[in-house]
C-alpha cells in the first residue's frame, strides 16, 4: 500500500488561509472567524492582504470596530477587496435616524440575524457601511457621523475628502 504523501488541494488552501491569518496583526484578533474564512475561500488569498491599508487622511487604517465586529472581511476594520461590490469602507458612528433611514431603504441593520453572525446595529455602534449606501444617505440628510482613521482611503473614489470631513466623529 502506498500513501500520497501530499495532502488534497482543498486541504492545503485552507492551511494556507489559517497560515496567513495567524501571521497578520488584525485589528481584533488574529484567528479567522468563519465569515472571514467564507470570504477567503471566496475570493484570492491576496485579495484582502496582510496590509492595513491607508484611511483617507493618508495614514494607516485604524480599526473600526470589534464588539459588533464589522468590516468586509468581519475583522474590525473597513478594508475592501474585489468580491466587496459595496465597498464597504466607510466606518461610522451608527445613530438611530441612519438605522430608521436604511431600513425604509430595505436594509435594516438593527435586526439581529444570528444565522449570519450579526448582532444588530445599535446607536453608538461603529459599522463599516458602504461608501455609495453613506453617500446616499448624506445627500438624504441622513449620513452618519464617521470615523475618518478607520474609513479605508479608496472610499474618496466614492465620497470627496470634504464631505466626510463635515460628518467627522
Amino acid at each position: 500500500m502506498t500513501l500520497n504523501a501530499s495532502p488534497p488541494e482543498s486541504v492545503n488552501l485552507l492551511g494556507q488561509v489559517l497560515s496567513r491569518f495567524e501571521q497578520s496583526a488584525h485589528a481584533c484578533g488574529p484567528f479567522p472567524t468563519p465569515h472571514q474564512l467564507a470570504m477567503t475561500e471566496s475570493t484570492t488569498l491576496a485579495s484582502s492582504g496582510d496590509d492595513p491599508g491607508l484611511n483617507v487622511l493618508g495614514s494607516a487604517l485604524d480599526p473600526c470596530s470589534c464588539q459588533p465586529m464589522t468590516g468586509w472581511y468581519r475583522d474590525g476594520s473597513c478594508r475592501t477587496g474585489p468580491a466587496d461590490l459595496g465597498r464597504h469602507t466607510v466606518c461610522c458612528v451608527i445613530n438611530e435616524a441612519f438605522l430608521s433611514y436604511s431600513r425604509a431603504q430595505g436594509n435594516d441593520l438593527s435586526t439581529p440575524m444570528p444565522q449570519f453572525g450579526f448582532p444588530g446595529l445599535n446607536p453608538g455602534d461603529h459599522w463599516c457601511v458602504c461608501a455609495p449606501r453613506w453617500l446616499e444617505a448624506y445627500e438624504d440628510g441622513m449620513a452618519p457621523s464617521v470615523k475618518l482613521e478607520a474609513t479605508e482611503q479608496s472610499t474618496l473614489e466614492v465620497i470627496p475628502l470634504e464631505v466626510l470631513r463635515q460628518h467627522a466623529a
